[in-house]
């Protein structure tokens, strides 16, 4: 069981939950973070930390997020591990709560 960063990280990219994770689990593109499911522990550290609730865990993560478990998965293996929090991107108050960002996610 992994936990998984959903729709609303993009755009907000808070780094709250990088902090808290025991095992480097969290990987940093552009504009939104994902987890490593292989790495992850399932620890429930991170959910919590999340500002913009994008946070899940696999078996709570809502029916139209159940893209997000594939897509976390396939940019871990791309992205560089982030260990430590960094201000949020400058917009991310405004884009908190945005519904449908997956158009603005940037690889």
């Amino acid at each position: 069981m992994a936990f998984v960063v959903t729709d609303n990280c993009i755009c907000c990219k808070y780094t709250d939950c990088v902090e808290v994770c025991p095992v480097d689990c969290f990987h940093e593109g552009p504009n939104f973070l994902v987890i490593d499911p292989e790495e992850c522990i399932d620890c429930t550290l991170c959910e919590p930390e999340c500002p913009a609730n994008a946070i899940y865990s696999e078996e709570d993560l809502p029916p139209e997020q159940q893209h997000f478990l594939q897509l976390n998965a396939e940019l871990a293996q791309n992205w560089p591990v982030i260990t430590e929090r960094k201000a949020p991107l400058t917009e991310a108050e405004q884009w908190d709560g945005k519904p449908d960002k997956l158009q603005y996610l940037e690889r």
